[in-house]
């Protein structure tokens, strides 16, 4: 019998195949059918720091608190009513995903800054969410913010939730630093318990007739893998906290991929929302026989049998691998 279960953020996992957030896990129904398809857990769509500021009465971000700036930057955010039924919804949602399921259930807040919202993440774990992802969505615009300002502000954000709450805390992390692990350490430092890779980064479309911004979103494909793979395979073994890989992971290959590089589970959403959520029980399948088939007993034994810990310099890989690369693609010949 191949054993499956791995741990992640400290709860015992039946297997490394999580949901990650999405409209997929709005629907209680939905969420007992992934348990039903032995999804390890579910992480709940997220919930906008907005939703709480503007529940809370709080100036709106991107303001300096004055009417004007208010009310300019309230229109340019989307209507966010109903979104999630709101703060007190959302909570209301994590206490009959919990009563409907025996899976973990985690919950997401998807926030740029600190502020008054931060106690929220209390009422998260009081409402019996397991776990709490929190998805750090920030694109600098002015050249006046610090990359070091921006990479503080992070820490402090980890920082004041940790001290709110008792269960564990994931975050998930853009792959845009100057110097990606030294920003994972200074996180796992600050108490992340686990760091998601990576958040995606929607990029919005042009209209060239009316001028206007199109909201793009295209599901993810197994090409995204890669960028995962490399800084987790660089990441593992150098942490405290776990790793996820989530965006690209769409086969048995990809979730292999990922647990060799050294991920703990890896995270599927794209793939449910075009096969189904039935899809998931495929991916487990193909997983065991594959463990199988190459005579390995267990997750456990071929997690991060791929990262760089292997590598007797890390440095001098990467710029023999970059070399490689560079120079093995050959012009056809003409005619």
């Amino acid at each position: 019998m191949i054993d499956l279960s791995t741990s992640y953020l400290g709860l015992p996992l039946s297997n490394p195949l999580v949901v990650s957030a999405s409209p997929l896990s709005e629907d209680v129904a939905r969420i007992q059918e992934m348990a039903d398809t032995e999804a390890a857990a579910v992480v709940l769509q997220s919930l906008f720091e907005e939703q709480l500021t503007t529940e809370l009465k709080a100036p709106v971000p991107g303001s300096s608190g004055d009417t004007a700036g208010a009310s300019v930057a309230g229109a340019l955010f989307p209507n966010l009513t109903g979104y999630n039924a709101g703060p007190k919804g959302y909570l209301e949602h994590i206490r009959k995903a919990k009563a409907a399921v025996n899976i973990p259930v985690i919950a997401s807040l998807n926030a740029t800054s600190p502020g008054s919202w931060v106690r929220y993440a209390r009422e998260i774990e009081d409402a019996g969410a397991d776990a709490l992802e929190l998805n750090i969505y920030h694109i600098p615009t002015s050249p006046e913010v610090t990359g070091s300002t921006l990479e503080q502000m992070y820490c402090d954000l980890v920082s004041l939730i940790k001290a709110k709450v008792h269960i564990p805390v994931a975050v998930k992390l853009s792959p845009y630093f100057t110097s990606l692990p030294n920003m994972a350490s200074r996180l796992d430092q600050a108490g992340a318990d686990g760091l998601v890779l990576f958040n995606r980064f929607y990029q919005p479309d042009f209209d060239v007739y009316s001028r206007d911004i199109t909201p793009t979103l295209e599901l993810s494909t197994s090409q995204e893998l890669r960028l995962r793979l490399h800084w987790v395979a660089t990441l593992s073994g150098h942490l405290r906290a776990d790793l996820a890989v989530t965006g690209g992971v769409h086969t048995v290959f990809d979730a292999l991929k990922a647990l060799l590089a050294g991920a703990r589970v890896v995270m599927m959403t794209s793939a449910l929302m075009q096969h189904g959520i039935g899809y998931l029980g495929r991916v487990r399948e193909d997983l065991a026989r594959w463990l199988t088939d190459n005579g390995c007993e267990s997750v456990r034994q071929i997690q991060g049998q791929m990262n760089r810990r292997s590598v007797a310099d890390p440095a001098v890989f990467e710029r023999v691998n970059y070399m490689q690369v560079v120079t093995s693609h050959k012009p056809r010949p003409e005619g």
